[in-house]
């Protein structure tokens, strides 16, 4: 099941309130198990970031939230605690350290079990040309073959950088298409955009 057809099932969804009860019932039902097949994968910085200052949500997460909203979608968060606390630029130059010595910090946890999903969104902010390297310990540890696989980025220029190319590398058997990038001091009343973005889908 690609995600137009998860679209569909969530216009169908809308559509359903004119049905009678049962009809409305069994297509909450067919739409719930459409909607469990795909998944939501991100990294998201809050704190200290570059353009919207110091905020509780990272701007990435807003993202992630809009398309579960939209399209139902279960969600997995990578989390990291390295980076709780630091101010913007010592994160920057962190950062480019991790990249420059292909660092793979730890995450919390354990990687999902993405056998039952079909379409898997991978998001994250863009820092230093890709995604965040905890983002590439978390694709070592998991297989997307023969999945879609739809990447997106949060940004204040970069716009997709190198991480639709390096998503593909990481998982060479899934398909990768639908890229979407949005700023990241858009995101917050940026909920039409992404909207319009999964609809083309």
């Amino acid at each position: 099941m690609n995600i137009k057809s998860i679209i569909i099932a969530l216009s169908a969804l809308l559509t359903a309130t004119g049905c009678n009860g049962q009809n409305k019932q069994e297509v909450e039902q067919s739409n719930s198990e459409n909607m469990s097949k795909t998944i939501v994968i991100f990294f998201s910085h809050a704190g200290d970031n570059y353009a919207v200052g110091n905020i509780e949500v990272g701007n990435t997460k807003i993202v992630a939230d809009y398309i579960s909203e939209i399209t139902g979608a279960d969600q997995f968060e990578i989390v990291t605690h390295k980076y709780d606390g630091m101010a913007y630029n010592p994160l920057i130059k962190l950062a480019q350290e991790e990249a420059n010595n292909g660092e793979l910090p730890p995450y919390e946890g354990e990687a999902p079990d993405l056998s039952q999903y079909d379409t898997v969104f991978i998001g994250g902010p863009v820092w230093w040309g890709t995604y965040p390297q905890v983002m590439f310990t978390l694709f070592r540890d998991i297989d997307l073959d023969g999945k879609t696989v739809i990447p997106f980025t949060t940004h204040e220029g970069s716009g997709l950088a190198n991480c639709v190319s390096d998503v593909r590398a990481a998982f060479p058997g899934a398909t990768v298409k639908g890229q979407f990038s949005i700023y990241g001091h858009e995101v917050r009343s940026g909920r039409a955009k992404v909207e319009k973005w999964l609809k083309g889908l």
